[in-house]
């Protein structure tokens, strides 16, 4: 099986997305920048970083949590 996180972080997003990937042994971590006016909490967009094992980083554009959603299904799919 798979173990994948989110991260709601406000400083240090992929310093502290990637501590939670390690310490939780996750295949994947969602770091979403909770602290952008207009993503997030309250807001219908996010923009986020994939962080994987290793240190692979890939930042997505913005785009609404639905689109987001999709994007996370076709990664996890990728992964497996």
């Amino acid at each position: 099986f798979l173990r994948i996180g989110f991260a709601a972080e406000t400083e240090q997003l992929e310093i502290n997305a990637a501590a939670k990937l390690k310490a939780k042994n996750l295949d994947l971590i969602i770091a979403n920048d909770v602290s952008a006016e207009g993503n997030g909490f309250g807001s219908d967009f996010n923009r986020v970083t994939l962080i994987y094992p290793g240190g692979k980083t890939e930042t997505l554009p913005r785009m609404t949590k639905r689109e987001l959603a999709k994007v996370i299904l076709d990664k996890i799919a990728e992964i497996r």
